[in-house]
């Protein structure tokens, strides 16, 4: 069975990986990479979106607050309030930094929610 018409809330990560993602027009603007999930909490955090590169060279991972996606039915994708173009120039870090980001660096913490800010992301962090 390749699609889930079911009504079920929950989803696995492996199928989230290579989900569309859609702007609010409509537009498929990228998909879903991968999930970044709070060892603790069990909480997804970040949506994984990547761009650009050649067979995984030079590839940027773009990390999405997860606050910021919400997922459409009729589209069986995530829709985002904003352009394929607002999205890349978000916060990204090379695909190869990806182990680093998970480490508590509160320096992508904070460039990322002051960002994706103006799109109601909020932190998941006590202020």
């Amino acid at each position: 069975m390749d699609k889930d018409t079911s009504d079920h809330i929950l989803i696995t990560a492996s199928r989230v990986d290579g989900t569309p993602v859609f702007n609010d027009k409509g537009e498929r603007i990228g998909h879903v990479h991968d999930l970044s999930i709070d060892k603790q909490t069990g909480q997804v955090r970040y949506a994984l979106m990547s761009f650009g590169g050649f067979l995984g060279l030079g590839a940027r991972i773009h990390p999405m607050p997860w606050s910021v996606l919400n997922y459409d039915t009729a589209l069986e994708g995530y829709v985002v309030p904003m352009s394929r173009e607002a999205l890349q120039k978000a916060p990204s870090y090379p695909a190869d930094s990806l182990e680093g980001f998970g480490a508590g660096d509160k320096v992508y913490r904070d460039a990322l929610f002051s960002y994706y800010g103006q799109w109601s992301a909020m932190p998941y962090w006590g202020l």
